[in-house]
Parts: C-alpha cells; sequence; structure tokens
C-alpha cells in the first residue's frame, strides 16, 4: 500500500479529529493555540489603549482588572506553555530520533481533546463574567472574596495540566525508546534534549499546579479553610505551592525555544555548534535546578532572611546554565559562514532580548533591589523580555524554520525578513520603556497612573501596536503560502537532522525506510548530501573545545 503525506491523507473532519498522526495533531494544536494567542492579544491591545491616558479611558477599574487577568491566563496556560512541546514538538520529535510517530498516539490525541476542554472551560469564565483575579490566583482573594467567575478557570486549568503530564510521559517514552538505529544519546539534536528536560518539568511540576487549584477551586465553593486565614489556613501556603510549579513552568516555557535555538545557530551558521554536551547538559540542569528557586518571588512575604539569602543564591546559580547556553551560541556564531535568513533573524533576536531578560532577573534575585521594583512594571518588562523576546521569538522561529518541512511550501522570504525586523523594534519599544517605570514605582496592575509616566505609557502602548504588525504578518503570508507558495523539497536551507532527510510534508509513516544514523550531530562537513565540501573550510572546521 503506498504511503500518502499526512496532508494528503483521507479528507474530512472526522479524519482529523479521530487521527493518531503525531503531525496531524501538532496541527491541530496550531489551530487552537494561535486562537488562544489571539485572544490574549486582543486583552492585551486593549490593556495598552487603556494606559494611554492616567486615568485610564476605555474601561472600568473592575473591568482592567478582568482585562490582565484574562490575558496572563489565555497565554500562559493555554499559548506559552503548550505552544512549542504541543506544536513543533509533536511534529518533529519522532522524525527527529528517526521513529514513525510518539509511543503512545492514541494517548497523544487525548492530550489535545483534554487541552481542548480545559480551554473551554477557560471561555466559559472569560464571557460569562470575566476573571479578576490575576493569572496567579492569589488567595484569598480568588477563593474568597472574588466576585468573578473564577471555578470554572480553576477548573479549566486543573483539566489542561492533564494534557501537558500526558504530553511530557509521551516524549519521554518515545526519546528513550524509538530511536533509531546509531541514534545514540549524545547525537539527539538539542531540540529533543531541550523537550526531553521540559518533559521532566511537566511530569514533576504540574501536579502541583493542578492540586493547588483544585484546593483554592474547593475552597471557594464547600468554604473549607485551606489558605483562608480565618479558619487557621495560611495563603502564604498557596504561593509556595503556585511557585513550586510557576517558576519551573518559566523553563518548561523557554527551553523549547532554547532547543529551536540550538538547531538555527548552527544550520544558518554552517558550523557544528560548540560544546553540545555542554548545551545538552544545561537544559537538564536548569530543569533541576529551576525546582530550587521559587521563593524568589516571596521575598516581601516575610519569610525567614536566611531563607531569603538561601533562594536568593539559587536564583543566581539557576542562570548560569542559561549563560552557557548564550555563550555556546555565540562561539558557535564566531567565523561561521552566517546567512541571515528569516529564522536566523528571529534566532539573533532571541538572543539579544533572552540576555537582557535574563540580566535584568538578576535584579530580582538582589534581596534589596527586590524589594524596590516587586510588583511594578518591572517585573512585567521582564517577564516579557524572556516570555516574548525569549519564548515567542523562538516559537517563530521555529516555525519559519520548519514551515517548508510541515507544508511542503516555501513563504515570501522578503516580507518574512521585514516582519521580524518589525517584531523586534515593537518588542522593545513596548517593553524597554516598563524598566523605566518600574524603577520609579509604577506599581504593576493598575488602572490609573500618576501624569509624570504618561509619556512611557504612550510609547509603550505605540511599541505595542508596531508589535501587533509583526505578528499579524506571518499569520497572514504563513496562510498564503500553503497555497501559491514555491514547492520547498525535502532540505530547502541545507540543515542536517532526520527530519530534513524525508519528504516535505513527511509521508504518514515518516520515512520509507528506518534511516540508520552513522554521523555526528551537526556534521556539515562531512555530509556529501548536503553539497557541502566534504573537507573542512578552516572557518568550519571543528575546534577541540566542540567535543
Amino acid at each position: 500500500m503506498p504511503r500518502v503525506h499526512y496532508l494528503n491523507a483521507t479528507y474530512g473532519i472526522r479524519s482529523w479529529l479521530l487521527t493518531t498522526d503525531h503531525k496531524r495533531i501538532a496541527l491541530l494544536y496550531l489551530a487552537v493555540v494561535t486562537f488562544f494567542f489571539t485572544l490574549g492579544g486582543i486583552f492585551a491591545a486593549m490593556i495598552r489603549i487603556h494606559l494611554l491616558t492616567p486615568e485610564g479611558a476605555l474601561v472600568s477599574p473592575e473591568t482592567y482588572n478582568k482585562l490582565f487577568t484574562m490575558h496572563g491566563v489565555a497565554m500562559v496556560f493555554f499559548f506559552l506553555i503548550p505552544s512549542i512541546p504541543a506544536i513543533l514538538g509533536n511534529f518533529l520529535i519522532p522524525m527527529m530520533i528517526g521513529a514513525k510517530d510518539v509511543a503512545f498516539p492514541k494517548l497523544n490525541l487525548m492530550s489535545w481533546y483534554i487541552y481542548v476542554l480545559g480551554g473551554c472551560f477557560v471561555l466559559y469564565s472569560f464571557f460569562t463574567g470575566g476573571l479578576d483575579t490575576g493569572w496567579t490566583f492569589y488567595t484569598p482573594l480568588s477563593s474568597i472574596y472574588s466576585n468573578s467567575a473564577v471555578t470554572p478557570a480553576v477548573i479549566g486549568i486543573f483539566i489542561n495540566g492533564f494534557s501537558s503530564i500526558l504530553t511530557g510521559v509521551n516524549f519521554v517514552v518515545t526519546i528513550h525508546t524509538m530511536r533509531a538505529p546509531g541514534m545514540t544519546w549524545f547525537r539527539l539534536p538539542l531540540f529533543v534534549w531541550s523537550h526531553y528536560a521540559t518533559s521532566l518539568i511537566f511530569i514533576l511540576g504540574t501536579p502541583v499546579i493542578a492540586i493547588t487549584l483544585l484546593l483554592c477551586g474547593v475552597e471557594r465553593i464547600f468554604h473549607f479553610g485551606f489558605f483562608n486565614p480565618a479558619m487557621g489556613g495560611d495563603p502564604i501556603l498557596f504561593q509556595h505551592l503556585f511557585w513550586f510549579y510557576s517558576h519551573p513552568a518559566v523553563y518548561i516555557m523557554i527551553l523549547p525555544a532554547m532547543g529551536v535555538i540550538s538547531e538555527i545557530i548552527p544550520t544558518f551558521a554552517r558550523r557544528p555548534i560548540f560544546g553540545y554536551s555542554f548545551i545538552a547538559a544545561s537544559s537538564i540542569g536548569i530543569a533541576v535546578i529551576g525546582f530550587l528557586v521559587w521563593a524568589h518571588h516571596m521575598f516581601v512575604t516575610g519569610q525567614a532572611t536566611y531563607s531569603a539569602l538561601a533562594f536568593s543564591f539559587l536564583s543566581y546559580l539557576v542562570a548560569i546554565p542559561s549563560a552557557v547556553k548564550v555563550f555556546n551560541w555565540t562561539a558557535t556564531l564566531y567565523k561561521g559562514s552566517i546567512s541571515y535568513d528569516t529564522p536566523m533573524l528571529y534566532a539573533l533576536g532571541f538572543i539579544g532580548l533572552f540576555t537582557i531578560g535574563g540580566l535584568t532577573g538578576l535584579f530580582l534575585a538582589c534581596l534589596g533591589l527586590d524589594i524596590h521594583i516587586h510588583d511594578t512594571y518591572f517585573v512585567i518588562a521582564h517577564f516579557h523580555y524572556i516570555m516574548v523576546g525569549g519564548a515567542i521569538m523562538g516559537y517563530l522561529g521555529g516555525l519559519h524554520f520548519w514551515w517548508p518541512k510541515i507544508t511542503g511550501r516555501l513563504y515570501p522570504e522578503f516580507l518574512a525578513r521585514i516582519a521580524a525586523i518589525v517584531l523586534f523594534l515593537g518588542f522593545n519599544l513596548t517593553f524597554f520603556p516598563q524598566f523605566i517605570l518600574g524603577y520609579l514605582g509604577m506599581p504593576r496592575r493598575y488602572h490609573n497612573y500618576p501624569p509624570e509616566f504618561q509619556v512611557l505609557n504612550v510609547l509603550s502602548s505605540a511599541g505595542a501596536s508596531i508589535l501587533a504588525i509583526g505578528y499579524l504578518l506571518p499569520m497572514i503570508y504563513f496562510v498564503w503560502s500553503m497555497r501559491y507558495g514555491q514547492v520547498a523539497g525535502p532540505n530547502p536551507w541545507p540543515a542536517t537532522g532526520l527530519e530534513w532527510r524525508t519528504a516535505s510534508p513527511p509521508p504518514t509513516e515518516n520515512f520509507e525506510h528506518t534511516p540508520v544514523v552513522d554521523w555526528e550531530t551537526y556534521d556539515f562537513v562531512n555530509r556529501p548530501d548536503l553539497g557541502l565540501a566534504t573537507k573542512p573550510a578552516p572557518h568550519l572546521a571543528p575546534s577541540h573545545e566542540d567535543d
């Protein structure tokens, strides 16, 4: 029976809704994740329009509270956490290791249905009164005092957690058991290493936030006293439980993006990645140390000084594995034969913005300075430099890098480069003024502000409009390219991974024959199939440090 491309297989909605093909499931995720991204973006746009004037002219204070809460919930739980793992990870990991599918295809499809079900509960809360607690759901506001639709939102996020757990289990088992002959652990693409580390956080961390929000919902419905101080509960306990997951969740959002950058940099520098084993180990190091730093979000809660010092030290320590990655990416670029295609522009933007976000994170790890800038716009700016400047830049870079593999079509390169530049400029104009606002003392989550802060807020809102154009352009030309784009071929860049050694789009079972891996990862020198020289040019020769 001839194998057919997954895009051209059986037509009809039913064939998609019952599919167990990991590539189709990735595209199902792409559709729903894009919806939540658009919804979160609309809420963000309304926030920035409201803050154009000091008194806030667009919505009431109560509605403003709901806007920033719904923006955070949609973006964090339903876009940032699932975007790269559920879409690019689902699509690519089996192909990258030479497998026909993930280990548990039906479980993979069930993960998507669970994600959609959780999203429906959250949408119900959005459109039946809204949500006003902040995306952190701090008690006792969320469990006692809020009059908004907290309960369906909590149930939705609780359900969605099972999607993350099942995806993590699927990835771990797939990577352990389904690698092609010759695909040893240290021949795995760094994209796979980053998802392996992310999956460990999914499995170990997600149950904590699920149970925490479940307790919050139970307290709200049945009036138990888990976090209510009037009944002997402890609201600080909620913060400990919440941040024990939610700080590792930052690395759920950023580790996959780091994996994307680790694929793009060597491909467009035409040079083996510098320090492969150090980058792989740093992914695991981030996953481990990330579980030990949660209380740096709580320096102003009255915790013991020695405890705060310990968490401050650990917060500095977790920056080291991230710094290793940035150093090694930069070293890979050194003397590389760099081509500035669109994925590379996103990768370079990621390095710059993530570095700024990481360095400003050190300010928040400093006990004395954190007291001054805690709960100000400095925190908002830092978080978005990591999440938007890091995770979303990595996500868009990955979409542009693998779009020819996903669809078999090329997008308009010139327009894509313009979009990448517009997005970079719009992002910095949006969020860099917020560092200054925060340092000057403007609190976050306030619907109004003193008139002396208006200029910086207008700059931020103007940047948001430019940023929106940077997001809208890829949506337009990606859809256009699916019908009118130039045929891509199996390896348009050219790149070294196994996913590039099959058709674009790939057959249903990925490969006609099980591949045998007999080359090292990112070997651009000894790969005649790439059309490159078999003898290394001086600037392509791997150094001893790369081993």
